[in-house]
């Protein structure tokens, strides 16, 4: 019995130091059996950033399925890492992605039994990924738009692109900013809106293939958008017209304008207001107001909306005044007539009318074309009020004169 137990402990302790010397010495290398089947039929299919593989199917029991091995981007041939493990011997495809577009790579495969014996490595295949899709070749873009810019491009032919990628540069800063993705390999097309009038941008596309894979850029195009009009110039307006004001202006030397804009305000520090619109270099306010005055600025609009600045300063414009009263100079009077003389202020009358009032009665003198009347249609012993009112050559009446007031004396 003594006997057996030393047996049994030298067999265990046998057994505990195998075990530890196979965990701490297991093989860097791959340990070859050479009565494995060795992979053979390789065929190769090569994409941009893909490598399909397929070799001649083997279904021996002792397979438990491959190993492949594939060397660094551009690395010699003898620097081979395990990348893949494919766990089944009835497989014959494998599919390595990830990979740089045009480089080269090595590849090995072996097939492997459930104790992981692998067999003799297959022959080296030598594969370089497709070089990466170019971006398009003709791109152009079309200037003076208003707030907006056209570019056009010629589509690609390769069957796995599904969009174009538009990016801008607007001049003020380095970084290009993706605008939009344009799908469909067959666009050709994309508008950019929104965009400062009178400003130069720059342009470039970057091709997107079915995969997510992009391109570099393209050429790089530049375009400016539309200017606005020229401001208008030499605007002018009346201060001299009975019921109304007269805007006059430069016509715009641009040729494609539409119409003009008005607009007018009583105040020039409040808002200006849309007013009018006119496709002269003239506009007739209409004012139904003696004396009133308005601040006005005018703008050009061009046939695709674009308006041109207003003007820093408004004119302001004024419609005529009344005349001024008339002063009575004189008042002479005797038992049969009163005399009356008066004088202008400002020049503008072309006839006077006279206000004759006396015993609750009105009478009105018109169309007196001197500086002086003689009321002979008087009775002795009647008190007399007189008021004389201008009148201009558009018929505006001045307000009366001072009254004078004159009795007649009494035979």
């Amino acid at each position: 019995m003594k006997i057996l137990r030393l047996i049994l402990l030298s067999i265990v302790s046998i057994l505990i130091f195998s075990g530890c010397q196979a965990t701490l010495n297991t093989p860097t290398k791959p340990q070859i059996d050479p009565s494995l089947p060795t992979v053979t039929g390789l065929k190769v299919l090569s994409d941009v950033t893909e490598v399909g593989f397929e070799w001649k199917p083997n279904y021996d029991e002792r397979i438990m399925g491959y190993y492949v091995y594939r060397s660094s981007p551009n690395q010699q041939t003898n620097k081979l890492h395990r990348i893949a493990t494919i766990k089944d011997r009835y497989s014959s495809h494998y599919v390595d992605t990830s990979l740089q577009p045009q480089t080269k790579y090595y590849y090995r495969f072996s097939s492997f039994s459930k104790d992981k014996r692998e067999s003799v490595p297959s022959e080296m295949v030598t594969v370089t990924t497709k070089r990466m899709i170019s971006s398009v070749v003709y791109l152009k873009a079309i200037v003076g738009l208003p707030n907006r810019v056209k570019i056009i491009w010629r589509p690609l032919e390769y069957p796995t692109v599904s969009a174009y990628i538009i990016e801008r540069n607007d001049l003020s800063s380095m970084k290009w900013k993706k605008i939009a993705t344009v799908k469909g390999k067959l666009s050709a097309e994309y508008i950019d809106t929104g965009l400062k009038n009178n400003y130069l941008y720059k342009y470039r596309i970057r091709v997107k293939t079915c995969g997510g894979l992009i391109s570099k850029p393209s050429q790089i195009v530049e375009a400016s958008t539309k200017p606005l009009p020229p401001m208008i110039e030499n605007l002018r307006a009346t201060h001299n017209l009975p019921k109304k004001i007269v805007l006059t202006w430069n016509i715009s030397p641009k040729k494609d304008i539409s119409y003009y804009k008005v607009y007018r305000t009583i105040n020039p520090i409040l808002f200006y207001s849309y007013y009018a619109k006119t496709k002269d270099n003239k506009f007739e306010d209409l004012i139904n107001e003696n004396g009133k005055s308005y601040y006005y600025k005018v703008t050009a609009v061009d046939k695709d909306g674009l308006e041109s600045p207003r003007q820093p300063s408004a004119v302001v414009g004024t419609t005529l005044d009344i005349p001024l009263p008339v002063s009575i100079t004189s008042v002479k009077q005797d038992s049969r007539s009163v005399m009356l003389t008066w004088m202008g202020n400002d020049g503008r009358a072309v006839s006077y009318n006279i206000k004759k009032e006396y015993s609750g009665k009105t009478v009105n003198l018109t169309g007196i074309n001197s500086f002086s009347y003689q009321d002979r249609d008087v009775i002795p012993g009647v008190e007399y009020k007189y008021s004389v009112v201008a009148i201009d050559k558009y018929g505006l009446e001045s307000k009366p004169s001072e009254p004078v007031l004159v009795s007649i004396a009494k035979e």
